[in-house]
């Protein structure tokens, strides 16, 4: 791990950096916590209704749509791609939770 700087006066770029980057990580927790309380919602319908769990169809077109977002975005699409197949496979794993507790 690299080690930073023992100077005792702190870089003010690289602070004002840190404190963007801080603000934009405190934002996608925020972001993906109403995420997950919407899908949250989403997996117990599918429960009462008998739907599956997961929506094979759905996940491919998000997929798609996400990794040309991710491309528009100059963002590596594989990235993109990585990253929303984890949040898939995690609200699938809540809506599978969600049909074997009712």
């Amino acid at each position: 791990m690299a080690q930073e700087s023992t100077s005792s006066a702190p870089d003010p770029v690289l602070a004002s950096y840190r404190a963007s980057i801080d603000n934009i990580d405190a934002a996608l927790i925020h972001m993906l916590a109403e995420r997950f309380r919407i899908t949250k919602a989403v997996g117990e319908h599918k429960a009462k209704t008998a739907l599956p769990a997961s929506d094979p169809g759905r996940e491919e077109r998000q997929i798609a749509r996400l990794r040309k977002l991710a491309e528009d975005a100059q963002l590596d699409p594989d990235f993109g791609e990585k990253f929303i197949r984890f949040i898939i496979d995690e609200v699938i794993r809540h809506h599978e939770q969600a049909k074997n507790g009712l």
